[in-house]
């Protein structure tokens, strides 16, 4: 009887709440440690594909596209990450930025322009790389770093279209005076009133090259794991 008197107090209103705040947070670590779980598990996949796809010879975009049955946009995993090349000229009237994006945890925007395949095909947009924040010119084409005139070799690696991401993402991707929240070829067609390949061509080497300073290539993603585990 003195032994449950001791321990009594355990069924105190404010001591039955603390054992299911205990409860709770407990339940809450562990349902973060099998998130933290799944991330390491999509890292590590992302990783094998950039890998399978990145580091391979690149193959003609066109070429590309059609061996993995790619003609929409929305079909564009099939070929995200693949190594390929394009010939062509750009089209700096119709170039485009996409803001609100960072490098090396600088803020700037993205420089996309469309290239005309020298085999008469559907216009690739590229992904020609970041500018900072710092530069004054927010209207494409952006002075400083046009692309090179006439004839060109892009080779890179294709990715797929943008999708909105997360509920609360507008799904409208004109943001004005030639700026655009995204890379959504599909959304980006309705917009502009073109014609765009499925997939857009991250640019990794260029002959002739475009000489401009405030003008960085865009890198794949880092393969790492993260600190999930």
């Amino acid at each position: 009887l003195a032994s449950e008197a001791m321990y009594r107090f355990l069924l105190r209103p404010r001591w039955i709440l603390s054992h299911l705040v205990v409860l709770a947070l407990i339940v809450a670590m562990i349902l973060a440690m099998f998130w933290q779980i799944r991330r390491l598990d999509e890292k590590k996949t992302r990783n094998e594909l950039i890998t399978a796809r990145a580091d391979i010879p690149a193959i003609p975009v066109a070429d590309a596209l059609r061996r993995a049955g790619v003609t929409r946009p929305s079909q564009g995993e099939a070929v995200d990450y693949r190594a390929a090349w394009v010939e062509g000229t750009y089209r700096p009237d119709e170039e485009f930025t996409i803001p609100s994006r960072t490098l090396n945890g600088a803020p700037g925007r993205l420089v996309v322009t469309p290239l005309r395949p020298a085999d008469g095909g559907t216009d690739v947009l590229v992904l020609r790389g970041f500018i900072p924040q710092a530069v004054d010119d927010t209207r494409a084409p952006i002075d400083g770093v046009e692309p090179p005139t006439g004839p060109v070799r892009v080779q890179g690696w294709l990715r797929a279209s943008e999708e909105p991401d997360g509920f609360f993402q507008e799904t409208a991707v004109d943001v004005g005076d030639g700026n655009y929240a995204r890379i959504d070829i599909a959304r980006l067609e309705r917009a502009r009133r073109a014609r765009f390949a499925p997939a857009y061509l991250l640019l990794g080497r260029q002959t002739p090259p475009t000489s401009a300073r405030s003008l960085s290539l865009y890198p794949l993603p880092e393969r790492s794991e993260g600190p999930h585990f």
